[in-house]
C-alpha cells in the first residue's frame, strides 16, 4: 500500500500502482471526468500514470493552469494526427502549448497548406476527438528511440535526441499518430470537444533564420463550444484593437523597408503619446527621488565582458563594429552604463540608496520571424532606472518600485494583473545563470518576502530568472482579457561584484551594494502598442495626440472658431480646427473615427452666446457649456490624469 497526501491535509491508501484517475474516481465520479492531469509530489504528470511510491497529490482541472497547458499541448498531438492524415510523409518538430492554446512547427516537404486546409483539418480533428483514444505513455531507451526515428528518415526527432540520456525518453500514442515527448497528457481525446485552428505561419526550425522554413499551424481548444465561442468574439473584439492597425490609422507609427524591420518611426501623433508618458515617468522618479542621467548608445566590448552581458547575451546582441583597433557594440541594455556613472565619485552609505533614471535607447537584435508590430522591435526606448542600497534598505526600495507599479495601473484603468517572480534553475548554474548559489537563494527570499509583506498578487516560475539575480516579471491584462507582460523588476548580486562597486558603511568599511534594475513602464514601443489595444484607441484626454476638434458648421463660424482656439491653446489643450467645407454630420462621423476625446460644434448660437456645443467620445452630445466650464472640466481630466471609464469600454 501507498500513502497519498491531499491539499487539504487529509492521507488515504491505496494499492502501490494505482493511478490519480483512479483515486479520483474513488472519491467521486464527477470529479474524475474533470480531471486533466495531476501533481505528483510537484511534478506534472498524467492522470493515467501508475504510482508506486507514498506522495502528495494535486488533481488538475480546467480550472488550473497546468491542466490547461496539458490540454493544451495533447490538443497539439490531436493536430499533428490530423495533419499527417492529410499531409503523409509530414515531419514534425515541437508543438507546445502557449497562454493560450498551441501550435506545431511541420516539415511538409514541398507542400504547402492554405486557410481552406485549415477548416478541412479542424474537421478531421473533431472526428478524431470524437473516438476518445487515450494518450499512451511509453519509456524507450535511447537506442530504441534513435532506431525508430532514422527508419522513418525524421531528422527533426534525431536531433532532439541528440540531448536526451537514457532513463528520461518517452514517445506518446493517440489513435495512429506517435511521437517523441516527454508529456503529460489528457487520459484521452474525449475531453476535447471545441476545436478553433486559428493561422499558419512560417518559422525558421530552432528559430534561426539560416535554418529551413517550417510551416507552424496556430490552434486552440476548449472543453465545451461555449468557451471557444467567447474566445472567438475576443479574437474578433482583439482585430479591432490590433495595434498595428490603429497604429497606421490614427498615426501613431509606421515602418519603411529603407529604415530596417523592427525599427520604429514615431509620427507626431505618437510622439504626443510618447513625451506624456515620459512626462509621467519624470514627475514619478522625481517624488521617488530619482536622479536622471543621459548615457550613448553604443560601448567597447569590454564593457558588456565586464557585465557579463557578451557571455549570456551575444545572440540578443547586433554585431560589433571596429574602430580604431577596438570593438564597439550597439547598446543593449543601459546598466552597464548606468553601474560605471555610480563608480565615477566614492559612495558612502548616506549617498545609498542612489536612484539612476533614464529613458535609454537600447538595441536588440531579435530574430526576423520573430519581430511583431511595436511588441517585438530592435530599437527600444526603456523607462529604465538602477537602485544602488544596502541589504537594509533592500525591503523598503523593492517596495517602492512595486507601489510606483500599483499607481501606475490605476493610471491606466489596468485592473489584472501578477508579479511573476523568476527564479533560477540550479541545475543551470555556471550556464544560464551566475554560479553563486548562496547568494541566489539569499536574494529570492528577499523578494518572496517583499512580495509575501506588500500582498502583492504572484506566483513564482523556475528557472525564468535574469543571469545575474531573481526578477520579477510584470503581467498586466487589457480590458478584453489579453495578457501582456509590461517590464520586470530585478535584483542584481552579480554586476556590482564584477564592476568592483562599493560604498563606505557606517564602520568606515567597503561594503558592496545590491542592485535593483526597475522599468515599470517598460518600453515606449511595447507599452503603447498594450495602451492601443487596452483603450481601442480611444486614449484618454491627458494621452490623446489631439484633445478637441473644433467643428465649425459652416465658413461663416470660423472667426469665432479660432477664438475658441487661441483660449484652448493658451491653456495647453492640444486642439484643432476642421475647416474642411463639409456637413456637420460629415465632421462629427470623421472626427469620432480618429477617436478624438472632444469635439466642439460651433455655429450662430454658440457664437451669439459664446458658447460651446459639446460631444464626448462614447457619450455624444453633452449639451451647450460657457467656454470657462469646459476649460475647467478638461483641465481636471488633463491634470489629473483621469482614465475615463468610457475610454477603455468595450466597443459594440
Amino acid at each position: 500500500m501507498i500513502n497519498i497526501s491531499f491539499p487539504d491535509g487529509k492521507v488515504r491508501q491505496y494499492e502501490d500502482g494505482t493511478t490519480a484517475l483512479a483515486i479520483a474516481r474513488s472519491i467521486s465520479e464527477g470529479l474524475a471526468k474533470k480531471v486533466l492531469a495531476v501533481k505528483v509530489n510537484g511534478e506534472v504528470w498524467d492522470a493515467t500514470r501508475p504510482i508506486t511510491t507514498d506522495a502528495t497529490l494535486n488533481l488538475l482541472t480546467w480550472n488550473d493552469p497546468e491542466g490547461q497547458n496539458t490540454f493544451w499541448h495533447s490538443s497539439a498531438h490531436l493536430m499533428a494526427e490530423a495533419v499527417e492524415s492529410m499531409f503523409p510523409g509530414v515531419k514534425f518538430w515541437v508543438g507546445p502549448a502557449l497562454e493560450k492554446g498551441f501550435y506545431y512547427d511541420m516539415d511538409l516537404g514541398d507542400k504547402k497548406m492554405t486557410e481552406e486546409d485549415l477548416l478541412l483539418l479542424e474537421k478531421k480533428m473533431n472526428e478524431l476527438a470524437k473516438q476518445g483514444n487515450k494518450y499512451i505513455r511509453q519509456e524507450i531507451s535511447k537506442a530504441d528511440a534513435i532506431k525508430y526515428f532514422a527508419d522513418k528518415g525524421d531528422e527533426y526527432k534525431l536531433d532532439l535526441l541528440q540531448n536526451l540520456t537514457d532513463g528520461g525518453i518517452t514517445l506518446y500514442s493517440q489513435g495512429a499518430f506517435t511521437d517523441l515527448c516527454r508529456g503529460p497528457h489528457i487520459p484521452d481525446t474525449g475531453f476535447i470537444r471545441a476545436i478553433k485552428l486559428t493561422s499558419i505561419a512560417g518559422a525558421y526550425w530552432k528559430g534561426d533564420e539560416k535554418n529551413k522554413m517550417l510551416t507552424r499551424v496556430y490552434g486552440v481548444t476548449f472543453p465545451n463550444q461555449k468557451e471557444l465561442d467567447e474566445y472567438v468574439l475576443m479574437l474578433e473584439e482583439a482585430k479591432k484593437r490590433d495595434h498595428r492597425k490603429l497604429g497606421k490609422e490614427l498615426g501613431i507609427f509606421t515602418m519603411d523597408e529603407d529604415i530596417g524591420p523592427g525599427l520604429i518611426l514615431w509620427m507626431p501623433n505618437g510622439t504626443v503619446i510618447i513625451e506624456e508618458l515620459e512626462k509621467l515617468a519624470k514627475e514619478t522618479e522625481l517624488d521617488g527621488g530619482y536622479k536622471r542621467v543621459v548615457t550613448p548608445h553604443i560601448a567597447k566590448e569590454n564593457l558588456y565582458i565586464t557585465s557579463g552581458h557578451l557571455p549570456y547575451y551575444a545572440d540578443s546582441m547586433f554585431p560589433p563594429m571596429e574602430m580604431d583597433g577596438e570593438k564597439y557594440y550597439l547598446k543593449a541594455m543601459n546598466c552597464p552604463h548606468h553601474h560605471k556613472i555610480y563608480d565615477a565619485e566614492p559612495k558612502s552609505y548616506r549617498d545609498l540608496p542612489y536612484r539612476l533614471a533614464e529613458y535609454g535607447t537600447c538595441y536588440r537584435y531579435e530574430q526576423s520571424g520573430e519581430l511583431f508590430g511595436l511588441m517585438r522591435v530592435r530599437c527600444l526606448h526603456m523607462n529604465d532606472a538602477h537602485i544602488y542600497c544596502s541589504k537594509d534598505q533592500f525591503m523598503q526600495e523593492f517596495k517602492a518600485v512595486n507601489d510606483m507599479y500599483i499607481k501606475y495601473f490605476k493610471i491606466f484603468g489596468i485592473e489584472k494583473y501578477v508579479m511573476r517572480l523568476s527564479l533560477h534553475d540550479p541545475a543551470k548554474l555556471g550556464q544560464k545563470y551566475i554560479n553563486e548559489p548562496e547568494l541566489w537563494l539569499e536574494t529570492e527570499e528577499l523578494v518572496r518576502n517583499v512580495l509575501i509583506e506588500t500582498g502583492v498578487p504572484f506566483v513564482e516560475v523556475k528557472g525564468e530568472g535574469a543571469f545575474y539575480g531573481p526578477k520579477i516579471d510584470v503581467q498586466i491584462w487589457s480590458t478584453i482579457g489579453r495578457e501582456f507582460t509590461l517590464a520586470t523588476n530585478q535584483v542584481d548580486f552579480a554586476q556590482p561584484r564584477s564592476f568592483k562597486l562599493s560604498f563606505t558603511n557606517k564602520e568606515n568599511n567597503p561594503e558592496i551594494p545590491l542592485i535593483i534594475h526597475r522599468a515599470p513602464l517598460g518600453t515606449h514601443e511595447r507599452f503603447i502598442g498594450f495602451l492601443l489595444e487596452h483603450y481601442a484607441g480611444k486614449f484618454p484626454v491627458w494621452l490623446a495626440p489631439l484633445q478637441v476638434k473644433i467643428l465649425p458648421i459652416s465658413d461663416k463660424f470660423l472667426e469665432y472658431a479660432e477664438t475658441v482656439q487661441k483660449q484652448l491653446k493658451k491653456a495647453g489643450i492640444r486642439v484643432e480646427i476642421d475647416d474642411r467645407q463639409e456637413k456637420i454630420g460629415k465632421k462629427i462621423r470623421d472626427t469620432e473615427l480618429m477617436k478624438v476625446p472632444y469635439m466642439l460644434v460651433v455655429g450662430e448660437k454658440e457664437m451669439n452666446e459664446n458658447k460651446l456645443s459639446v460631444r464626448r467620445q462614447g457619450k455624444g452630445d453633452l449639451g451647450a457649456q460657457d467656454i470657462s466650464v469646459f476649460l475647467e472640466n478638461i483641465l481636471d481630466e488633463i491634470e489629473n490624469r483621469k482614465s475615463g471609464e468610457e475610454t477603455a469600454a468595450v466597443t459594440a
